[in-house]
C-alpha cells in the first residue's frame, strides 16, 4: 500500500482526535527540536497526555521519560518520531504491535518502509510534518508565511 500524504483536513482531524502522544527521541536539551515540540504540546494551547521516549532520559520538561514504547503505561493514540529514517521501520513495527492509531514522522523524516509497515497495520501515517507546526497552523497560531508575530509592517 503506497503512502499518500494526508490532506490538511485529515491532519487536523488526527490532531483533534488524538489525546495521548508518545514522542520517540524526545530530548531534555532545549536546543533540540524535540524539546521545543514537547514544550509546545505541554502548553495550555494543547490538551495532550505526553509520554517522552528516550532510554537516556528520565524526565523531560516535567514529564516522566520512558526507555521504550513497550514500557509506556498506556497505548498512545499517536507515536511522534524524532529519529533517523533508518530507525523508523522498527519503530513502525513497535507502533503497530502497541496498537497506536497514528505514526507521525517529524519534519525532515521520510521512510517509505516505515509507512508501508504502519499502513499495512491499519495506522494513519504522516511523514515530513511537524506536530507543533501543524497544530499551530490549525489553531491559528501560524500564518501562511510562517510564525504569526503580529507585525504588519516593518515601517514605523
Amino acid at each position: 500500500m503506497p503512502y499518500l500524504e494526508p490532506s490538511a483536513r485529515k491532519r487536523k482531524s488526527l490532531l483533534d482526535t488524538t489525546r495521548s502522544i508518545a514522542i520517540v527521541g524526545a530530548s531534555s536539551n532545549p536546543a533540540r527540536a524535540s524539546n521545543f515540540v514537547v514544550t509546545y504540546l505541554s502548553s495550555s494551547a494543547c490538551d495532550y497526555e505526553l509520554y517522552p521516549v528516550n532510554p537516556r532520559e528520565t524526565e523531560i520538561n516535567g514529564h516522566r521519560c520512558y526507555p521504550s514504547l513497550e514500557e509506556l503505561p498506556v497505548v498512545p493514540d499517536m507515536v511522534d518520531v524524532f529519529r533517523r529514517p533508518e530507525d523508523c521501520p522498527a519503530i513502525a513495527e513497535q507502533t503497530v504491535a502497541l496498537g497506536a492509531k497514528t505514526l507521525w514522522l517529524q519534519l525532515g523524516i521520510v521512510s517509505e518502509e516505515a509507512a508501508e509497515i504502519a499502513l499495512a497495520g491499519g495506522l494513519d501515517v504522516v511523514m515530513d510534518r511537524c506536530t507543533k507546526i501543524e497544530h499551530a497552523r490549525f489553531a491559528g497560531g501560524l500564518h501562511l508565511a510562517g510564525f504569526d508575530t503580529g507585525v504588519i509592517t516593518s515601517r514605523r
